[in-house]
């Protein structure tokens, strides 16, 4: 197995090559999510996958009742175990709403799956056909 690191909009990859192209907390960075989610779907290999985790913006009444069922995890976990500080850049509010980025996924990934998860994230996962 190989790691590369780099600027996934910039860097030399190779497209087509990747069986698994990964994004966790990266999305929210990247003002043009068609282009983002357009770019993974061009270096995944067919039948590969792309997996995002992504934090995006509530706009709608079910996003804000899983934003209180959220922060009260948050608390909870907090308490448990103390408040994690980490030195990574923070983009909050995020630019996308939680149907933006669901909107882009379906238009860009089709038969991609979308599901929402605890703590302000989602995920998206799709398979590259052969």
């Amino acid at each position: 197995m190989t790691w590369i690191h780099g600027d996934v909009k910039t860097h030399p990859f190779r497209e087509a090559q990747y069986d698994v192209v990964a994004s966790v907390a990266t999305l929210h960075h990247l003002p043009d999510l068609d282009g983002a989610f357009a770019r993974l779907a061009a270096l995944t290999a067919p039948g590969g996958v792309v997996a995002v985790v992504g934090l995006a913006r509530s706009s709608r009444p079910l996003d804000y009742a899983l934003d209180v069922a959220g922060a009260v995890q948050h608390r909870r976990l907090a308490r448990r175990f103390g408040l994690w500080e980490h030195s990574a850049p923070v983009v909050w509010p995020p630019p996308h709403t939680y149907a933006e980025v669901r909107r882009s996924a379906a238009h860009i990934l089709p038969g991609s799956t979308w599901s929402r998860l605890a703590m302000w994230r989602y995920a998206v996962i799709w398979r590259k056909p052969v």
